[in-house]
């Protein structure tokens, strides 16, 4: 007996004339005048989402990717991604140099109260702490008691990341948020400066 899976909605995301005019000449100077713009949520930092945005040649787009129609052209949203996406406004940040893509998004921020504390005692505590020695911690979701974490900057391939993780950063989230049994670092310290990880496809 097989099941199938339902596929996420479409979000509703709208981009403004002033995006939408920049994403023209973008693809205008690519040789692509087609092509798609695709939005995917990597992850997480500081509470925020991490997009990746890209110009996608139609032929090229993932075959499981959800569209949204604007006036102008086709977004292209990576399923996983598409909750957190509802709502979410693409706009043209004039301050950045040269003018650059922003995205507007109300799904900001834990929803999950467990999870906006575990971001608290990070922003208070922690990350205060190790940014000393050019580090971060992210929190990248809460599974049941296991809050999910990623090192980077100083803290990654350091020699002595187990010690900073089990007697500080692990102790004082396990202190202040007493539902969460497990802190799990995710992060690849062998990979040098280029670590891969992969968060789950829905952030609490």
């Amino acid at each position: 007996m097989t099941t199938n899976r339902m596929m996420p909605m479409p979000p509703a995301i709208t981009v403004t004339p002033a995006a939408m005019a920049k994403i023209e000449a973008v693809r205008s100077k690519s040789g692509h005048p087609d092509a798609c713009l695709r939005i995917a949520i990597a992850g997480r930092r500081g509470g925020q989402f991490v997009y990746e945005l890209d110009l996608v040649a139609p032929e090229d787009a993932p075959s499981g990717d959800l569209t949204v129609q604007t006036a102008g052209f086709r977004v292209l949203v990576e399923p996983g991604s598409a909750a957190n996406l509802e709502g979410a406004v693409i706009d043209l940040d004039a301050s950045a140099l040269g003018g650059a893509l922003r995205i507007d998004n109300p799904n900001e921020g834990w929803r999950d109260p467990v999870a906006a504390r575990i971001q608290e005692v990070l922003d208070r505590q922690i990350n205060p702490s190790v940014a000393a020695h050019g580090g971060f911690v992210d929190l990248l979701e809460v599974r049941g008691g296991a809050a999910y974490v990623q090192l980077g900057g100083g803290c990654q391939g350091c020699a002595q990341v187990d010690v900073t993780l089990r007697q500080g950063i692990e102790v004082a989230i396990k202190a202040a948020v007493p539902q969460i049994t497990e802190v799990i670092d995710i992060t690849d310290h062998a990979a040098g400066l280029n670590p891969y990880f992969q968060p789950a496809k829905k952030a609490s």
